[in-house]
């Protein structure tokens, strides 16, 4: 399944600030804090929590998001089904990469263990 453009159009112009709410919720009401979310996201973009903050109250996109983020060389092992889609066959590169953090998102909710999460090689 590959996604559309208008699909891509979406995802590129929403904003980080937008979602990131929703994400704060999904991994509180099951048991995970605010600092695992921010692990997370650190992990996969490189951002701290000053730094996130400061995209925050940006009101950046999500394209802007994901052109300052230093993606984790390990991302390419999140792979799986996220909103409908299978991470591995999205052909838009901005698309994977809102569905890998998506994907974490997700995997942190569910419980599954950070060193999971992180793809830990070791």
């Amino acid at each position: 399944m590959t996604t559309t453009p208008k699909h891509d159009e979406r995802i590129a112009t929403m904003t980080f600030a937008s979602v990131y709410p929703h994400y704060v919720t999904k991994v509180e009401k099951k048991g995970r804090t605010k600092a695992e979310l921010h692990q997370v996201i650190r992990w996969l973009t490189g951002f701290d929590d000053v730094r996130l903050q400061e995209l925050i109250i940006e009101n950046v996109t999500f394209k802007t998001f994901f052109e300052q983020a230093t993606l984790n060389p390990n991302a390419h092992l999140i792979k799986g089904v996220i909103c409908g889609y299978r991470i591995e066959d999205i052909e838009t590169p901005l698309t994977k990469e809102v569905r890998y953090l998506d994907k974490l998102v997700d995997e942190l909710a569910k419980g599954r263990k950070m060193e999971k999460i992180l793809r830990s090689t070791s």
